[in-house]
């Protein structure tokens, strides 16, 4: 291959289609030397004509006429969209791609199609794609190439900056879907497994969150503990499978030592930076010593991670990573004076190991070796080892701290992300205090329209696979209307009330339980049958009543009930005067008067969006609040505004239904249409997402249904929600005749 920067001269087509080439048929190659032509005649200049030229001809042998046909029309696609240097690389990379795949030319076909997407889609960002692509396909097969690639389209949307900032990297993103994609276990895959395990090892029961994607320096890659919370990165590159999972297990059960061992926080007063990483070091130790004294197995959960030798250059951070091995592993030998001094004051000492002042004194004495030895420390690209280890921030009490005060100590904390540390803290407003960790990250940065509280994955279809943390739901304060206006509501349909509380109130939904001993029934009472033999040989009188039957005999149901208020809801109901959010608004006041008459716990949210960042919703009642003045005027302002991307509010709104410890627990989503958002073109994905959110509820035993308001528009409401769980309405008058038919598939 025959590259631009092989040759300082330029040269010409007459000289390029001389070149000793492959062999192909007449016919091919009158054809690629036609497109050859057209490509120079077209003027993107002779360095893009020349590219085309030299790497065609062995395109043409390898994978045939067709696609070099398709790669001609794509350079001149990528001369027009994008620039020349962009149509220049893609000859010279689909070259590479050929002889990568060429033993599968599918392969390389697909390489084409996805560059074509890209190209089209991001013009502004394709020569970033082509430039690393040795860099992509190395860690990518082409498959998990595509959902990458997919990702970044999506993620920039309409946004050429954010598309930009994503294929070029500078969006951190970028990099966490790049070992998504390349199958790096992910955190969220074993959440709740890992929750389980610390909860069972140390009875600990705090929030485990990923860690904020935006955290800086290197603490983004440790664990870390503090503020009432836990957090891990959401992945360990490099980990993967059996050992990735090990490496989760293994963090937090350091993370649980620490939290059962470490006492009291560390002062930082006057300390160095060395200082203060030496003493976590021993301190880590200590704890882990501890908890192998109550739990020995540990010792093999941790001992694989520590893989220092006893060689290599004497700077910190190798003395550290030797040290901690040393200490861990009392059969490990190390030359190194300092590390044979740190493991002999460490057992020295074993009888101290109960006080965390003995890391203190410790720690200091090695640091002041270390600095009399000249051995450089930089604190900024410090990063703990072995990797399950956290990153040491909650050991120490920095808040009452003088921040006037210019000590060396504060170069090592400034690597704290200060946001992340407000960000990681669980938001202390009650409703939103407890949000599964294992699908959602809360947040609780407070923007002047509304406070973000947790991030959700979404389904991609065209991959196959969720993305972790790819929505926002920002929490807004509803707009209070009249309160009148529900009021009036329930006056002038006074009949359709007491109609729907009596349907209501005459379902049973609840665990069936048996009646044993009746004359009649569905079932054999068998230890009836048994008594009634017996009496029988015996003889005795038998008694008849050897049948059971199953009985639902009172009420265990929670509801939680989401209204759609995104622009669409102001359009009219099918013949009628009334737009879709006023017959919302109705139908939710008739059904809230009901279930609250009926003492059954419910709540009532409600949801639009302005793209995947910022999805809103609305807390009109939660299910410990009263359906009180103040929820109805909730509910009487709601105004409809924004788009419906209804798997992320589905998502949301499930999470306090799940604390709920009812038999049956029912998510009612009311709304007109299917879901959509600006930032989305593609028209099945938010349907997808949708419909999958409903199968992962499904999952925890919630049922989801749906009142559809018809307003003409055409939707896919059955596809989300099946047409076993959606009742369609084009009146509220309807809505009592339609409300047994949901109560009915409760109860079956």
């Amino acid at each position: 291959m025959i590259e631009r920067s092989d040759t300082s001269e330029t040269l010409s087509l007459s000289q390029v289609t001389n070149i000793e080439k492959p062999e192909y048929s007449e016919h091919d190659k009158a054809l690629w030397l036609d497109a050859c032509y057209k490509i120079e005649e077209a003027g993107y200049g002779a360095t893009v004509s020349q590219a085309f030229a030299i790497n065609s001809s062995d395109i043409l042998q390898r994978l045939g006429l067709d696609s070099v046909l398709k790669l001609a029309d794509m350079v001149s696609l990528a001369a027009i969209k994008a620039d020349k240097k962009t149509a220049e690389r893609l000859s010279i990379e689909c070259l590479k791609i050929t002889i990568r795949f060429e033993n599968d030319t599918s392969l390389a076909n697909t390489w084409l199609t996805l560059m074509e997407q890209v190209i089209k889609l991001a013009p502004e960002s394709a020569f970033l794609v082509l430039n690393r692509m040795d860099y992509l396909l190395y860690h990518l097969s082409l498959s998990h190439l595509e959902g990458w690639l997919l990702t970044g389209l999506r993620a920039g949307a309409s946004d050429p900056k954010k598309r930009f900032s994503y294929f070029s990297f500078e969006d951190s993103q970028a990099q966490k879907w790049l070992e998504h994609a390349a199958g790096s276990m992910s955190f969220s895959d074993i959440s709740r497994e890992t929750k389980a395990y610390l909860g069972a090892l140390w009875n600990i029961h705090l929030p485990v969150r990923e860690k904020h994607i935006h955290a800086s320096g290197e603490r983004v890659r440790r664990s870390g503990f503090g503020l009432g919370l836990i957090t891990v990165p959401s992945s360990f590159p490099g980990y993967q499978g059996d050992i990735a999972h090990q490496l989760y297990r293994a963090a937090l059960a350091h993370i649980g030592a620490h939290i059962t061992y470490s006492g009291t926080s560390f002062s930082v007063d006057q300390l160095k930076p060395l200082q203060i990483a030496l003493i976590s070091l021993i301190e880590d130790a200590r704890v882990e010593h501890l908890a192998i004294q109550d739990f020995p197995g540990l010792q093999d959960l941790w001992k694989p991670f520590h893989i220092a030798k006893a060689r290599g250059a004497q700077t910190a951070n190798q003395l550290f990573v030797r040290l901690a091995r040393a200490l861990a592993d009392p059969n490990y030998d190390d030359t190194n004076p300092w590390v044979c001094k740190a493991k002999q004051l460490f057992y020295d000492h074993k009888d101290e190991w109960n006080d965390s002042f003995i890391s203190r004194k410790i720690g200091g004495l090695l640091a002041n070796d270390l600095g009399q030895m000249r051995i450089q420390f930089n604190a900024k690209t410090y990063v703990v080892d072995p990797p399950y280890r956290d990153d040491n921030m909650g050991l120490w009490d920095v808040e009452d701290q003088d921040t006037s005060e210019s000590t060396q100590a504060d170069e090592l904390l400034s690597n704290v992300d200060i946001d992340e540390m407000d960000n990681s803290e669980p938001d202390t407003r009650e409703e939103t205090n407890e949000i599964d960790e294992n699908n959602a990250t809360p947040i609780s940065l407070v923007e002047e329209d509304g406070i973000p509280v947790a991030r959700y994955h979404e389904y991609d279809y065209m991959t196959e696979q969720s993305r972790p943390e790819w929505t926002t739901i920002v929490e807004h304060s509803p707009i209070l209307g009249p309160v009148h206006l529900i009021d009036d509501i329930l006056q002038k349909q006074a009949y359709m009330v007491n109609r729907i509380k009596s349907l209501m109130s005459s379902t049973k939904i609840s665990q069936p339980q048996k009646v044993r001993r009746q004359l009649e029934g569905e079932f054999l009472d068998i230890d009836a049958c048994i008594t009634a033999t017996i009496s029988r040989r015996s003889g005795e009188e038998v008694d008849a009543r050897v049948y059971a039957r199953s009985e639902r005999k009172h009420r265990d149901l929670s509801i939680q009930v989401l209204i759609d208020v995104s622009e669409s809801t102001n359009d009219k109901v099918v013949d009628s005067n009334e737009c879709v959010l006023e017959i919302e608004r109705q139908a939710t006041a008739l059904l809230a008067h009901a279930i609250s008459g009926l003492g059954d716990p419910f709540a009532i949210g409600a949801f639009s969006s302005n793209k995947r960042d910022d999805v809103h919703y609305y807390r009109i009642k939660d299910f410990h609040k009263p359906y009180d003045h103040l929820a109805k005027a909730r509910l009487a302002g709601l105004q409809a505004s924004g788009s419906t991307r209804m798997g992320a509010a589905i998502r949301h709104a499930a999470q306090d239904l799940k604390k709920q410890h009812n038999h049956r627990r029912l998510l009612l989503v009311v709304t007109d249409g299917e879901p959509a958002d600006i930032d989305v073109s593609d028209p099945h994905y938010l349907i997808e997402d949708a419909r999958r959110a409903i199968h992962e509820l499904a999952m925890d035993g919630i049922n989801v249904l749906c009142v559809g308001l018809d307003s003409g528009v055409s939707h896919d409401l059955t596809r989300i929600f099946g047409k076993r769980n959606l009742v369609m309405i084009d009146s509220l008058e309807r809505f009592p005749e339609k409300l047994p038919s949901l109560y009915f598939r409760l109860t079956t």
